[in-house]
């Protein structure tokens, strides 16, 4: 009992001796908290308060803990009478453990938060460190691109640059790039996109030369780790088509370009590069070194692909000066200045980017000669140190015959000679021909203009027309090819078939069912049509050019390799011999027929090497 008095009076003056030893107590736990690292602003407060309590309940019991103080004091005397030793054990022992009880909940509470950290973070750091290098080791250094054009698939599509615009920003972002793609926001875009976009930002932009200013608005959609940003205005992008005209196309592209570059600055994403495509983009590069060289994107490295050296965005010079509000030095004859009074945007997008491209090797060597120049020829000689090509790719995703919903036959590799043939069955009956699964069937899937080709066709089709041969067209354009398309197939009929229009489930079936493809274009930038056949195990005759040349090796009887028909010069006759040596091997030598589907079957047709060429260009130009 007197024990237990003891205890319960040393707990009393322990109180009155607290109160002096909390600022003491009060500094040694916030060492110790320096000391494990920062808690949260929570965990700070709920110590602080255990040992401001005390304080207010020994101010009430002042007078009572004095009396208590007393009794102690007695208390002491008569134990160090009895047992010196065991008393001053008894008198210590109380006081520590009432430290450790108040000091013991800081430590451990701080612990618990910090523990995983301390332990954890270095092994976590260590890891993350490893995977960076090994990524960099596989993919190169991390770089942000901006892909700025006028179409992109699935959104809008009019040609090729719609699917390279889609499929190389997929195929950057699995070599470790952070992609985003602006394109403008056509009221012709389908609804089931529109209605999945998110709004994020809009601002007035200065874009003429007299102070007038446009609304510029930002919708993002989000697929496949890129991200598409539609630059939103009604007064330039209301159109039914995303091309009109020249006269209202030069104003169109002109605020398209400097919004994409505002649009940036103001969502605070610069990118390492901006690549460019074609001439409805090709003021970026001329923007980044003038107006927007002092902002955030200016410091980015920009590079422009041509697709097409034809289409170039020409106009006079007091027009796009206005629409513009450019500085007059860059309408030189170095820069955008052409002729007397006109103004070239390709030209100027060449002249101030850091880097030139296009879609083959053999094309950015053709657009060098006065033959494929389109009049600039001289100034792409000027910048051919940095003038690089690179052949496109197709996505074998969605070209992939394995899988391929539209086809009446799926069929791969191992198995395309004994199932292509049902396509082709499945083709005749739908389009009206005779049913007859030996025949030679030819397609066409193509524009209908001169630079395909069309007047080569249009000379041979009677000549190649006998009992075993069908042709099927798929495309519109002129209206002399088109009139000419529809006068073969009443003249061939059962035989020829032309569906003159676009019908992508139709262009699908074609690339399965015929037996081989023609593409005897003037010139071709790259041409995706010869890949997609090769995908489908459908034969290309071709014209060597551009990048027909570059991914079509002709067929060599002595070696029996070759992946397609191809002849050089543009003239008739011999694309007509050409086609005349595929239906010879089709009917002659089947099996070595069979084996050429299946090695243009076994191609590698991906955009996984064009991305990774691209990939390195954008690490030597930011070098």
């Amino acid at each position: 009992m007197a024990e237990t008095k003891v205890k319960e009076t040393q707990v009393a003056a322990e109180e009155v001796v607290e109160k002096k030893t909390t600022k003491k107590r009060t500094k040694k736990a916030a060492d110790e908290t320096k000391a494990v690292k920062k808690t949260t602003k929570k965990a700070t407060k709920k110590p602080s308060e255990k040992e401001e309590k005390p304080k207010k309940t020994t101010k009430k019991a002042e007078k009572k803990e004095k009396d208590e103080v007393k009794a102690v004091k007695k208390t002491r005397k008569k134990a160090v009478k009895k047992d010196n030793v065991e008393k001053t054990a008894k008198e210590e022992k109380p006081v520590e453990e009432v430290k450790v009880e108040e000091t013991k909940p800081v430590v451990e509470v701080k612990v618990e938060e910090t523990k995983p950290v301390v332990e954890v973070t270095p092994e976590v750091v260590e890891e993350a460190k490893e995977m960076a290098e090994q990524v960099v080791e596989t993919y190169g250094p991390r770089k942000s691109v901006a892909f700025i054009g006028s179409e992109c698939f699935p959104f809008v599509k009019t040609g090729g640059l719609g699917d390279v615009m889609y499929a190389l920003p997929k195929a950057l972002v699995d070599l470790n790039c952070d992609v985003r793609v602006l394109i403008p926001n056509y009221k012709c875009i389908p609804y089931k996109y529109k209605e999945k976009m998110v709004y994020r930002g809009s601002f007035y932009m200065d874009l003429c030369s007299d102070g007038r200013k446009f609304y510029v608005g930002i919708m993002e959609y989000i697929n496949d780790g890129v991200i598409y940003d539609f630059i939103d205005n009604e007064e330039f992008f209301s159109s039914g088509n995303p091309y009109t005209s020249i006269v209202g196309d030069i104003p169109k592209f002109c605020y398209f370009a400097k919004a994409a570059l505002a649009a940036l600055n103001y969502m605070n994403w610069s990118p390492d590069v901006i690549h460019c495509h074609d001439w409805q983009a090709a003021l970026i590069p001329v923007y980044v070194k003038t107006v927007f060289a002092p902002t955030p994107v200016g410091r980015a490295k920009t590079i422009l692909t041509v697709h097409n050296l034809r289409f170039q965005g020409i106009y006079n010079v007091p027009t796009i000066q206005y629409w513009t509000n450019l500085p007059y030095h860059v309408f030189n004859v170095d820069g955008l200045g052409q002729g007397n009074n006109d103004a070239n945007m390709l030209k100027g997008g060449l002249a101030y980017a850091d880097m030139i491209t296009t879609v083959s090797h053999t094309y950015a060597n053709e657009i060098q000669t006065g033959e494929y120049g389109e009049k600039l020829d001289a100034h792409l000689r000027y910048h051919n140190p940095k003038l690089h090509g690179i052949v496109n790719g197709i996505d074998i995703d969605i070209w992939n015959p394995a899988t391929d919903e539209y086809l009446a036959s799926n069929y791969d590799v191992t198995n395309v000679v004994s199932n292509k043939v049902g396509n082709k069955m499945a083709l005749q009956t739908k389009l009206g021909l005779d049913q007859d699964h030996s025949k030679f069937v030819i397609g066409l899937i193509s524009r209908l203009t001169d630079q395909k080709g069309l007047d080569l066709i249009n000379a041979v089709l009677p000549e190649i027309m006998d009992d075993f041969t069908q042709v099927v067209i798929l495309g519109t354009g002129d209206k002399v090819y088109e009139d000419a398309f529809r006068k073969f197939e009443n003249d061939y009929r059962g035989n020829v078939s032309s569906s003159i229009m676009y019908d992508e489930a139709r262009s699908h079936e074609i690339y399965a069912g015929v037996d081989a493809l023609l593409v005897p274009s003037r010139f071709e930038p790259c041409g995706l049509t010869q890949l997609i056949a090769m995908r489908y195990g459908t034969v290309p005759i071709v014209r060597e050019t551009g990048g027909l040349k570059d991914t079509v090796a002709p067929y060599n009887k002595n070696t029996n390799d070759g992946n397609g028909f191809t002849f050089d010069r543009y003239d008739a006759g011999l694309l007509l011999d050409a086609i005349n040596r595929a239906k010879s091997l089709y009917f002659n030598n089947r099996w070595c027929w069979d084996e050429m589907v299946q090695r243009d079957m076994a191609k590698d047709v991906s955009w996984e090497n064009s991305a990774k060429q691209y990939k390195d260009l954008y690490v030597d130009v930011t070098k």
